[in-house]
This record gives structure tokens, C-alpha cells and sequence, in this order.
């Protein structure tokens, strides 16, 4: 199957699609001058063949062909795209509807040919490529340009150089991406509202992801990732929904949308189950608040974004310190990374075409050239460090965690019995975690959030959760 059978006829007839990856494929051929094949990638079966998982197209090749095909190739050369792809066969239509042909597809985004996946190895010579993640389109792409695929912790030649380049244009959003990224993001929004006002009346963690992902279904997109919605918010990328929730908890939600062409969102938000946070939530919540509209003050042309991080950890630190769960300077709390205790990832990443955008080439877009990361615990899951131009975007995310592997460790008890006052941490046992997280884009002059919809106050909060 090519595309939905209610893939709108409006969109096969929209010229502004076609002139934006016009732009974006001459814009990659002004960064290399050898031929380049993107592949699609295809969906995978369940556990019989005709239960498929949903497709997802690789986002490589939906930044050059705009449509998710399965099972297609483009190659790129000189500014010009060749797509290859087959049409539907004559019964597909009794399952899937009418489909639109190759020819259509091509006129769509602007291909200048369009050929069956059989002639794609006769016109592959001498191509870059980027791998996919399926193993079984890794195989076809080493068959058809007759090589090994590089692995992303080795690129060597053309497809080191060809990753660079792309990096490079994906690193910032031109006009037609944004359009998407704002309605990704405005559709996340639309969920965590509808989430909070679900927890009035939920017993389940999984009945407050059923009503935001209920929004975003409704709107014909997808989630960007693995929705978080839970009361154990220590558990970073907690997946699972079979909590009650009760008086007295936090809810956790980090929820994105994703548009059907690929662009995301990515929100969090953490509310009381209850519509009101006890004092020592409270208390947290504004520290956690506090680091969040710090760090995004600080986003703009030419800061680096590491330094974002700092700031955030820095203004959790003073806010610890006052309330009397760290001991001692914040600076120094941050640099012996005391404060990574409870605030053990980074400030955020990249946000495009993929949630963590890019990071399919490991540290190839998120790590500027010749940096690496630090082996500090502070700085070693940071997943940006680059400094930061208009037009990108990103999301700041500080959080409050008590996890228990990191606090209950011995070696931590030992090194940091100065700088954590234990007795006073007890007291807000209540607090398991708390992240606040926005979409912000780097603009001329400092930066827009593109989330900003969606209160933050703690009071908007309360109010929105009980209604």
C-alpha cells in the first residue's frame, strides 16, 4: 500500500509542496556532487503477514519526497529527483481503495522521472546513502549499489560526507516544515488540555492517555513517540499505564503529535490529580518552573546550547538550596554535578522530522563537528551541543526527579553526604518527578514558543485539571 485510501485529492493538486522540496533537493546539491538514494523503508508484520504495524517512511527520505511512500526510493543528483516506486497491483484496490499511480505521485513532489524499483539498480552507480534502521532494507540497499552500507558509528567517504550535508540543511526549518511543526505542536497542545481535564474523572493512568491520544487521533496524525503518562514521573521514559492514579499524585504526561507527513511535537506537562499541588509539590514545581523560563530566556542566535543546560541546572541548584534539600554554592553544586541527582538528562534536542531529530546519525546533528561528549554524569546524556542558529527548533525540558538507582546508590550517598540534606529531601516524598517541557524556535532576535498555548503557570494549571 502506497498511501491511505483517504489521502486527500487536494494534496496530489498542491504546488506549494513541490516547490519546497524543489528547494531542498537544490540545496543538498549545493553541498555534494555525487549522486544520492534515499529509501523509504517498509512496514513490518505483527505476527501474521497481513497485520502490519503501522508505516513510518525513513525521515531522510521524507525530507526530499514529502510523502510517506512505502517501499519507494528517490535519487538525487544535481537538484533533480528520480522516484522509484511500483504501482499498486490491480487487486490492492479491493483492501486498500484506489491508490494513486506512480506518474501522480511524481507530478506531486515534483520528480523529474519516475521509474518501477527494477530500474533502480541500473541508475544507483557510484550513489551515497544513508542505512535505515529494517534490516531487510539495509540488505536491499547493499544489493542494489553493490556495496556494504557504512555503519553510523563508522561513515566512511560518500555517505559520511552525504550525512554532514544533510545534517547541515535539516539543522534549521525552512517555511514549509514550520507550517507543519506548528500544527504538530498546536495538536499536542489540544491533548494535554483534554488530558487534564480527563483526570477528574479517571481512575487510570491509561484512561488519560486514551483521551489525548484520542485528540491526536482526531485530527488524523499520529503520536511522535511512545506516549509518558504516569504517576511514577521518576521513570524517565515510562511506558506503562496500568497505575491508578489518586488524590495526592502527580500526573506526568509527555505526550507529542505527529503530522501525516512526518513533523512533531513534544510536550510535558505535570499536573496534581487532584486539581491542587500539596505545598511540597508546590514548592518544586515553581523550582523546576523557574529553570524552564530561564533556560528559555537564554535561547538565541549564537548561544551555545550547553551553556542553556548549565543555566537550568544552575537556577534548580539555587532553587534546591533554598529550600534546604542541597547544601552550598550552586555554581560549585552544578560542577560536581550534585545537581544531576535530580536532574539527570539534558535541558532538551532537536525536534523535526523526528522527535530526537536526527539522532538516527548519533551525535552526527546533535554534537558539533570535532566536539564529543563529556563523560561527566551532568553532561553525558546531553543531546545537543551546538550553538544555536535562527530557525531552529527545540525543546527545553528540566525536570525533578527521585529516582531511586540514583539515590539510594551507595557511591552517590558517600560522594554527596555534604551536599544533600537527606532528612529535608524526605519531606517531599510526594514528589517522584516533575518536567515541564515547551517547543521553542530560535528566531533572528531571540526565540518564539510554539507551545506557549498550553499554561505552565502553576495556578493555570490547577485551574485547567479541575475545571
Amino acid at each position: 500500500m502506497l498511501l491511505g485510501s483517504n489521502y486527500p485529492s487536494s494534496t496530489l493538486r498542491d504546488r506549494t509542496l513541490e516547490t519546497t522540496l524543489r528547494e531542498r533537493r537544490s540545496r543538498l546539491a549545493e553541498r555534494v556532487d555525487f549522486p544520492v538514494v534515499l529509501w523509504s523503508g517498509r512496514s513490518k508484520s505483527r505476527n501474521f503477514p497481513a497485520n502490519r504495524y503501522p508505516f513510518r517512511a525513513s525521515s531522510h527520505f521524507l525530507y526530499f519526497a514529502g510523502l510517506p511512500l512505502e517501499n519507494a526510493a528517490i535519487r538525487l543528483e544535481g537538484g533533480k529527483l528520480e522516484l522509484f516506486l511500483d504501482d499498486p497491483e490491480p487487486g490492492d484496490a479491493l483492501w486498500h481503495g484506489e491508490q494513486p499511480k506512480r506518474h501522480e505521485i511524481a507530478r506531486t513532489i515534483g520528480a523529474d522521472a519516475a521509474f518501477p524499483l527494477s530500474e533502480l539498480p541500473a541508475r544507483a552507480q557510484n550513489a551515497a546513502t544513508i542505512a535505515v534502521l529494517d534490516a531487510s532494507v539495509r540488505q536491499q540497499q547493499a544489493l542494489v549499489l553493490e556495496r556494504s552500507i557504512s555503519p553510523l558509528d563508522s561513515l566512511q567517504g560518500i555517505d559520511r560526507q552525504l550525512v554532514r550535508a544533510i545534517v547541515q540543511l535539516r539543522l534549521t526549518h525552512d517555511a514549509g516544515a514550520l507550517v507543519e511543526l506548528r500544527q504538530a505542536a498546536a495538536v499536542a497542545v489540544e491533548a494535554h488540555k483534554a488530558g487534564m481535564a480527563a483526570t477528574k474523572t479517571a481512575h487510570w493512568e491509561a484512561q488519560v492517555r486514551g483521551a489525548m491520544e484520542g485528540v491526536i487521533l482526531s485530527h488524523n496524525m499520529t503520536c511522535s513517540y511512545n506516549s509518558i503518562v504516569t504517576v511514577r514521573g521518576e521513570v524517565l521514559h515510562n511506558e506503562a499505564y496500568h497505575n491508578p492514579i489518586d488524590a495526592g499524585d502527580l500526573l506526568l504526561a509527555d505526550v507529542g503529535a505527529e503530522t501525516r507527513y512526518g513533523w512533531a511535537s513534544d510536550i510535558t506537562r505535570t499536573w496534581p490529580v487532584n486539581g491542587r499541588f500539596s505545598p511540597t509539590q508546590r514548592a518544586i514545581y515553581d523550582v523546576v518552573l523557574a529553570a524552564h523560563d530561564r533556560a528559555i530566556e537564554a535561547v538565541r542566535p549564537g548561544v551555545e546550547y550547553r551553556n542553556v543546560h548549565l543555566l537550568a541546572a544552575k537556577t534548580l541548584a539555587e532553587g534546591l538550596v533554598d529550600l534546604g534539600i542541597l547544601r552550598g554554592d550552586p555554581e560549585s553544586l552544578v560542577e560536581t554535578d550534585a545537581t544531576a541527582l535530580f536532574f539527570p538528562h539534558g535541558i532538551g534536542h532537536l525536534l523535526g522530522l523526528d522527535v530526537h531529530d536526527m539522532e538516527d546519525l548519533g551525535d552526527y546533528a546533535g554534537y558539533e563537528k570535532n566536539r564529543a561528549r563529556s563523560d561527566r554524569f551532568g553532561l553525558c546524556f546531553l543531546r545537543l551541543h551546538r550553538p544555536l542558529q535562527p530557525s531552529m527548533l527545540v525543546t527545553i525540558e528540566p525536570g525533578f526527579y527521585q529516582v531511586p538507582g540514583i539515590l539510594n546508590d551507595s557511591a552517590n550517598r558517600e560522594k554527596y553526604k555534604d551536599a544533600v540534606n537527606w532528612e529535608r529531601l524526605a519531606t517531599f516524598a510526594d514528589v517522584r518527578g516533575i518536567r515541564i517541557e515547551d517547543d521553542v524556535l530560535v528566531t533572528e532576535e531571540g526565540c518564539e514558543v510554539i507551545t506557549a498555548t498550553l499554561p505552565t503557570q502553576a495556578e493555570a494549571i490547577e485551574q485547567l485539571v479541575s475545571g
